[in-house]
């Protein structure tokens, strides 16, 4: 018999396969489960079956039969909290000194946090296996070199360490996006868009002083407390380091583990890393069209988008044809009354576009 069709059903660990019965000749072999170290043996019954296999086995081919590949992702991202953790992604010192206990007992203290894991996904697509095991690689990679290179501040989400075979614990957020504030239109005084400006410069720009971009800054990816209106960003899968070598979003990737491997006292060759387009119409032209050279760049377009949506109070846009050659119309500033002159400036051409910096803060009364 020969494997026909290997499917992932919707059980954990389990396969369906169907068998073509015109060989006689029995076929043990293993499928190996993407979330799992277990295994599904290959055992004939009847032409549909599955079997949980405990024990770990040697890799074998699936099937003398070629015409279905099966997809065998290089790494696992469950296997970045696999024990024993990288000392970098441990707990920082202290990691709840600015977090508020949501109860205290007699011998401790409870407090609420995220807890974000790897979710990976395999599809059969024309008869191979496809999985965004990679990707999701990348970006958790690049999510924790944020949270262990970034010292602690006030309007950046708190990293409070991992957990094994699990996946990263931040601060929990008592709050809403940004987006959820601003779709509304509620009245926002001069001092209250000065307020979210201020706070998100400073957030930006600390960001920036370490050499990372955020890469997908957008409405949906900036927090507001509920109970004093503090700016968080999260969300970091899409960062890049200012230092790295960039290469176009549709070439190969590079190794994810590239920078788990560079931890030797030598300098370590630069890293090879893709920029990708992320939220529009918040996503930098020049990332739109795949051609990104310098990140830091890309989010002060953002923040330019940012500030014309909270000046205006609503949802903005533009025509994405427009977007990609760099043309932003008068009337994306039509309600502007506070920040128009600092969006022109950030929503520039890339070579003539305004850099975040901390002196650029605003007084209210100013």
């Amino acid at each position: 018999m020969h494997v026909k069709r290997v499917t992932l059903t919707s059980k954990k660990n389990w396969w369906m396969v169907e068998l073509d019965q015109e060989d006689e000749k029995p076929v043990h072999s293993s499928v190996k489960s993407f979330s799992s170290s277990e295994e599904t043996a290959v055992i004939p019954d009847d032409g549909l079956f599955n079997r949980k296999v405990e024990e770990e086995k040697t890799k074998e081919q699936l099937s003398p039969n070629p015409s279905i590949p099966v997809y065998n992702p290089p790494r696992h991202p469950t296997s970045i909290f696999s024990f024993p953790t990288p000392t970098a992604y441990s707990a920082p010192p202290n990691p709840t000194a600015n977090l508020a206990p949501v109860a205290q007992g007699s011998a401790s203290e409870l407090f609420k946090c995220v807890v974000k894991k790897p979710d990976v996904v395999q599809l059969e697509i024309n008869g191979e296996m496809q999985s965004n095991a990679s990707d999701v690689t990348t970006q958790f990679l690049a999510e924790l070199r944020v949270y262990t290179t970034v010292s602690r501040h006030r309007n950046i989400t708190a990293f409070l360490g991992c957990l094994e075979n699990v996946g990263m614990v931040l601060e929990y957020i008592d709050g809403r996006t940004l987006y959820e504030v601003i779709r509304p239109r509620p009245a926002l005084t001069r001092a209250q868009k000065i307020g979210f400006h201020n706070q998100l410069l400073d957030g930006l720009a600390h960001l920036h002083s370490f050499g990372l971009s955020h890469g997908d800054l957008s409405l949906l990816n900036i927090q507001v407390t509920h109970s004093s209106d503090t700016i968080k960003l999260f969300d970091f899968g899409r960062s890049v380091s200012i230092d790295s070598i960039f290469v176009s979003p549709s070439d190969e990737p590079a190794d994810p583990f590239q920078y788990l491997s560079n931890r030797s006292g030598t300098a370590p060759p630069k890293k090879v890393e893709q920029i990708h387009p992320g939220t529009r119409p918040f996503a930098a032209p020049e990332v739109l069209r795949g051609e990104c050279q310098d990140p830091l760049l890309a989010d002060a377009y953002s923040f330019g988008m940012i500030l014309v949506a909270i000046d205006r109070v609503e949802v903005v846009d533009l025509k994405p044809w427009e977007q990609r050659k760099d043309v932003v119309p008068d009337s994306l500033f039509v309600g502007c009354e506070v920040f128009e002159e600092r969006s022109r400036a950030y929503l520039r051409r890339w070579d003539s576009r305004k850099r975040i910096s901390k002196d650029d803060m605003m007084s209210v009364d100013g």
